[in-house]
């Protein structure tokens, strides 16, 4: 008797074994795929308030890189920082992030940088009234669909001070009158600049941590 039980207990252990070995007894979870906000463009949305900013333009948690090089957008800027400028001179933007939900493609982001020529670098009084500026850098404004920060960089001889320019477009179809994506778009830009000017090993740049300020509604 206690025989039979034993190859009973055996075979039901057996049986238990390979069950849990084919993964018929529970499923596993896949992992999300894409890159998170601390990922993503060498992690310029990793704190708390950009990483919010970036999920809340996107629509999730989750994103796809979208033709960024942020190596070739820095040594861009480092190079005109350091070559003579004629008053003809407009140096070329590159892609420094280029974002898109990996959940839907079609929503999207990009931010470039660029060195600037000579200011004024706001947005001017025709344009002034149809955006939100914000205070950081030498200027910070956008609508809901496109902004601007300008910021000062100094670097080392025989580079000479320069203004940088970083873009930012957001996904399309956002109604104008969404003041909240605005300032979404300007936190992200900041961030972005914010981490070009830490590669560039730039000083003096104005640009604000966090959140920047609303200079005017």
């Amino acid at each position: 008797m206690r025989s039979a039980l034993a190859r009973i207990g055996t075979a039901m252990a057996v049986a238990a074994l390979l069950v849990g070995c084919s993964g018929g007894g529970g499923e596993t979870t896949a992992e999300p795929e894409g890159l998170t906000a601390a990922e993503a463009c060498g992690g310029f949305a990793k704190d708390a308030p950009v990483s919010a900013a970036l999920k809340a333009v996107l629509g999730g948690d989750r994103f796809e890189d979208d033709l960024s090089k942020p190596e070739k957008a820095v040594e861009r800027v480092r190079e005109d920082a350091a070559a003579p400028w004629a008053d003809s001179y407009r140096p070329q933007p590159v892609t420094y992030c280029g974002l898109q939900s990996a959940e839907e493609a079609s929503r999207n982001l990009k931010i470039e940088v660029n060195a600037a020529g000579k200011g004024p670098y706001g947005p001017g009084p025709k344009l002034a009234k149809e955006v939100t500026s914000y205070t950081s850098g030498l200027a910070a404004f956008t609508s809901s669909g496109l902004g601007y920060v300008y910021f000062s960089c100094r670097l080392k001889a025989p580079a000479h001070e320069i203004a940088v320019e970083t873009t930012i477009w957001g996904p399309a179809g956002v109604p104008d009158t969404d003041l909240a994506q605005r300032t979404r778009l300007i936190t992200l830009a900041n961030a972005a600049a914010r981490q070009v000017a830490a590669e560039l090993g730039c000083t003096g740049t104005g640009l604000v941590t966090g959140l920047p300020a609303k200079a005017r509604p």
